[in-house]
């Protein structure tokens, strides 16, 4: 059962919580997932290429704004992002044909 961190009184619930938000947050990056392969399809036929560096700046700019706004450290979320924008370009780049 879902619960707050204040809710919780054991470990067990503790780390049940943990997964459930785990798996949550791995429904969330599949989702996001959906949004990279059909920007791939949208930018072959607009002839974008994969790596769009002002929008990588934008991507990571949120991520840090994002983190800090819940009370997070932006510079290690923003550092998360990065990897996942290089996966995903890198993913992009293959889909394209680039490279």
């Amino acid at each position: 059962m879902a619960k707050t961190a204040a809710d919780c009184t054991t470990m067990t619930d503790i780390r049940e919580n943990i997964d459930r938000v785990d798996q949550a947050l791995m429904a969330l990056f599949a989702e996001r997932w959906s949004f990279i392969n059909r920007a791939a399809e949208i930018k072959v036929g607009l002839g974008i290429p994969a790596d769009v560096p002002e929008r990588v700046k934008e991507v990571r700019d949120n991520a840090h704004r994002n983190a800090t706004e819940h009370g997070l450290d932006g510079d290690f979320y923003e550092g998360i992002w990065a990897e996942l924008i290089q996966h995903a370009i890198e993913h992009e780049k293959k889909l394209l044909g680039e490279g």
